[in-house]
């Protein structure tokens, strides 16, 4: 062929061939205007219910009788059901049935067995009996512990390494089965507390009121020591004297002694049901090897079940076909109508059909994704504060314009935990119960500066403490009666913090004028003892020295690692620590016993790490603990609260404001603190999440189009010069 009919035919080709290209970029252009163009998620699931969030750190238990980790719960409060929970909308904090039919109520025996009277001396109790009753025809999820063949026999409970051969995860195994919730996988549940091989870590405390608990688990180590296959310990086989099986829909637990706070152990994830088929299937040796067991794989009457379990990437919740359906709370505060919080009243929940959390090891990226609409809600770090949130001239916490203008909302809630300096009441120089270290202790307690620790160090989350109990639970006082009037005076309408001048008065009284010991003629030394080191502590450390130099006080900081830090704590040679609390259940005695003698670190590694002994606080905690909130217990409570504020063990710290972010198309969002559950009544509007989606996640173009521009200005003189050659040699 002719030298020039080759380029005339190479030049059609170009011409035709480009067309192809061309139609390629035109439809991924059309494409990425009515999506997303960095979508991280399947197109098909924009318009589907689907719930998005991210986590942090990586679940290690998932097995309800181990876990006791807020990062735990979040997967498994939505797959377990507990026989009770909390009232969703419903403040204070009220529990509810979730599979059992009614609240159960304590029936009080003396030691002959006989009745007794609701207000009954708890010295004459001698058995407390609670009747559990479930209701019929909840099921479990689908799961392979269940199948059966047609003979009805199980089909995966006998396995050997043939049968594993491609068996990797637990959706590799062809057939699942399902069954009635018993009120024996309650029973079975609460045996497992005492397994030798699970630990869980409530056993010690309801081995002191499960009667019969504490025998359970000895009787259970000596068979386990024994058995010559430790894979599997049939409970069934083994009856436990404080739980009884009353029928197959009901059961009672018997307690030592008095304990209302029992029912609110009954709200969580260790009084959840587990089936005897599944701790069977786990338990067989192919399946350990592989990673597969309750540990990792959670079997439960829950809306929702685990269908992905990676923790190095993400976790997918999807519904559960055999979910009952539950109804949305029908009522709630009065404020919750007008805020729309009851437009769901009575529907059947779930209303989401699967929830996927991503990981992500650190906070930015995932600020970023809420801010581009692909995570639903969000908290706030310190370095996004600013962008979020700004405080109005009355203090109040608002959301900044850039906030308001994509439609994100803003929550806050106080949280049922407290943070405080505490000193060692065993200490020689701050510690004792005598006039002049109680004085010392006031004046430190006015001197620290909480408020402006809260502004600087945590962004103005959180609240000044004016004694033990936090906001929301049952004893705490708020406005003018509440103040602790050792540290506050009320002026314009708030507490105030006492001046410094005043705290230099109560130095001087304890024999410290402007820091001087006057027995000795030296200044005053003081100790805190923390495992907190590194650059990001030192700025609160200064911050502390200088609070406490207010006083001639010279505060030195001894930073060890957490176990020497522990060490010091259990043997009493710390002197000021600073110490936390969260609330396992809302009741005023998961805080006071933080204050209780009988519990002190020294001797007794309990919860009182202030080591504080009061015989009238004691006296008054072991008649309070075991009441019912009423104006009786009240009472009690405001003495308790009394004595502590005068003999200022702890500073009382903070407690602090949660915040939170959520989306427009985000709805009943309301902060309950006490419950894991909250999964089944989230609603999503995902024809919104994708409207906006679109509005924030505009593709930039022109960095491209001047990349272009400069490809073609770079390639135009080569592409002049090659066409000017091209004519010659046509010519």
């Amino acid at each position: 062929m002719p030298r020039k009919l080759i380029k005339i035919k190479n030049q059609l080709m170009l011409k035709t061939t480009g067309r192809p290209y061309l139609f390629i970029w035109l439809s991924l252009f059309c494409i990425s205007c009515d999506s997303s163009w960095n979508n991280p998620y399947p197109r098909q699931e924009s318009d589907q219910l689907v719930y998005y969030d991210s986590f942090s750190e990586r679940p290690k238990h998932l097995d309800p009788v181990s876990s006791y980790s807020s990062n735990e719960y979040v997967f498994l409060g939505q797959i377990y059901e507990p026989p009770l929970q909390y009232h969703f909308l419903k403040r204070p904090y009220e529990l509810i049935p979730l599979t059992a039919t009614h609240l159960p109520t304590a029936t009080y025996l003396d030691k002959n067995g006989e009745e007794l009277s609701e207000d009954s001396k708890s010295e004459d109790i001698d058995r407390v009996r609670y009747k559990i009753s479930i209701k019929p025809g909840i099921l479990f999820q689908p799961h392979p512990a269940f199948a059966k063949d047609e003979n009805n026999n199980y089909l995966y409970h006998d396995l050997d390494i043939t049968d594993l051969k491609n068996i990797n995860t637990l959706s590799d195994f062809d057939n699942t089965g399902t069954r009635e919730l018993l009120a024996s996988d309650y029973i079975y549940q609460i045996k497992r507390m005492a397994h030798p091989r699970i630990h869980s870590p409530i056993a010690g405390l309801m081995e002191k009121y499960i009667f019969g608990l504490d025998k359970f688990s000895i009787t259970l180590k000596d068979i386990y020591k024994n058995k010559s296959d430790k894979r599997f310990l049939n409970l069934n086989d083994y009856s436990l004297s404080g739980v009884k099986l009353i029928d197959k829909h009901t059961f009672e637990i018997v307690l030592k002694e008095k304990y209302p706070q029992f029912l609110y152990w009954l709200s969580m994830s260790f009084f959840s049901p587990i089936p005897w088929e599944a701790d069977l299937f786990y338990s067989q040796k192919g399946l350990v090897e592989k990673n597969i067991s309750l540990d990792w794989y959670p079997v439960g009457t829950g809306p929702f079940m685990l269908t992905e379990n990676n923790p190095n990437r993400r976790m997918v919740l999807e519904r559960n076909p055999n979910f009952r359906g539950e109804s949305f709370p029908i009522d709630g505060e009065d404020i919750d109508l007008n805020i729309g919080l009851l437009e769901d009243a009575g529907k059947k929940m779930p209303f989401i059909d699967k929830a996927i959390y991503s990981l992500e090891k650190e906070s930015i990226p995932a600020w970023n994704k809420f801010l581009q609409g692909y995570y639903d809600t969000s908290g706030i770090v310190s370095d996004s504060f600013d962008q979020a949130i700004q405080f109005s001239a009355q203090g109040d916490a608002q959301l900044t314009d850039e906030m308001q203008q994509k439609g994100i909302k803003l929550l806050t809630a106080t949280t049922v935990s407290t943070y405080y300096m505490g000193f060692n009441m065993a200490d020689d120089l701050v510690g004792g119960d005598n006039e002049r270290a109680r004085l010392l202790r006031r004046a430190i307690s006015i001197a620290v500066d909480y408020e402006e620790y809260i502004s600087i160090f945590a962004n103005g989350r959180g609240k000044p403490a004016q004694g033990p109990i936090p906001p929301g639970i049952f004893g705490h006082i708020p406005g003018e009666a509440g103040i602790n009037p050792y540290i506050y005076y009320w002026g314009n309408n708030r507490a105030v913090r006492r001046p410094i001048k005043h705290a230099k008065e109560l130095m001087q009284k304890a024999g410290y004028k402007n820091g001087i010991n006057e027995v000795t003629g030296k200044p005053l030394v003081l100790n805190l003892d923390t495992p907190a080191a590194g650059p990001g502590s030192k700025a609160a450390f200064d911050w502390l020295r200088k609070q406490f130099s207010k006083l001639g006080i010279n505060l030195v900081i001894r930073a060890t690692d957490y176990n020497r830090f522990q060490e010091k704590m259990r043997k009493g040679t710390a002197q000021i620590f600073q110490w936390g609390w969260n609330a396992d259940y809302p009741d005023p005695e998961n805080f006071f016993f933080l204050l209780y003698g009988p519990n002190a670190k020294i001797n007794h590694n309990g919860e009182n790490a202030a080591n504080y002994k009061n015989e009238k606080f004691d006296l008054l905690f072991d008649q309070m603990k075991s009441m019912k909130n009423g104006h009786n217990r009240q009472k009690l409570i405001d003495q308790m609260v009394e004595l502590v504020r005068y003999d200022a063990p702890w500073l009382w710290g903070y407690h602090p404001v949660g915040f939170s972010l959520h989306h427009d198309w985000y709805k009943n969002a309301k902060p309950n603190l006490m419950a894991n559950n909250t999964l089944k009544y989230k609603r999503i509007n995902p024809e919104l999440r994708k409207e906006q989606r679109v509005v924030w996640n505009k593709p930039i173009w022109w960095p491209i189009v001047l990349i272009f521009i400069a490809v073609i200005i770079i390639l135009l003189p080569a592409f002049i010069s090659y066409r000017r050659k091209e004519s010659e040699l046509m010519t």
